[in-house]
């Protein structure tokens, strides 16, 4: 006898801020789905910049939100072409991307990062969004290079 509801699909997880690395990270997040049947939820965190000492310019809370979810779109767009749309989903979140992630990666089967994503040191190893995860997601991580 059937109960009406659908299996839950395995949930992938990929932090997404428009550098090279994040996007290679969501291309390797939609070819690992591709492999599972998982879903992918593409997730772009986006917060007001904080600057020391240094007057600067700050857009309108809408306007950074809205970029935020520009850059995401166009990364999806060329990573995902092919990709089933129905087992994709996106999300904007205003908050500290490390943050953002490992509260999204609750539940998730995997979270994936870039090495590097904007503002880290070119020669750093792992950038600290990508560290903060490794060390405080609530499920395994994969940080592509």
């Amino acid at each position: 006898m059937s109960t009406g509801s659908a299996p839950e699909l395995p949930r992938i997880v990929v932090g997404v801020d428009g550098s090279p690395s994040a996007h290679k990270a969501l291309v390797w997040a939609l070819d690992q789905a591709r492999s599972t049947g998982a879903g992918v939820e593409a997730v772009m965190a986006w917060d007001i910049p904080i600057t020391y000492g240094t007057p600067t310019m700050v857009l309108p809370y809408e306007d950074l939100a809205k970029s935020a979810r520009a850059t995401l779109a166009a990364q999806i767009d060329e990573a995902a072409a092919d990709f089933p749309r129905p087992r994709l989903s996106q999300r904007v979140v205003r908050g500290h991307p490390a943050h953002v992630l490992t509260e999204l990666a609750e539940g998730a089967d995997l979270l994936v990062v870039g090495s590097h994503g904007h503002g880290t040191f070119a020669r750093a190893l792992l950038g600290s969004v990508g560290h903060h995860c490794v060390q405080h997601a609530p499920c395994p991580v994969v940080v592509v290079r």
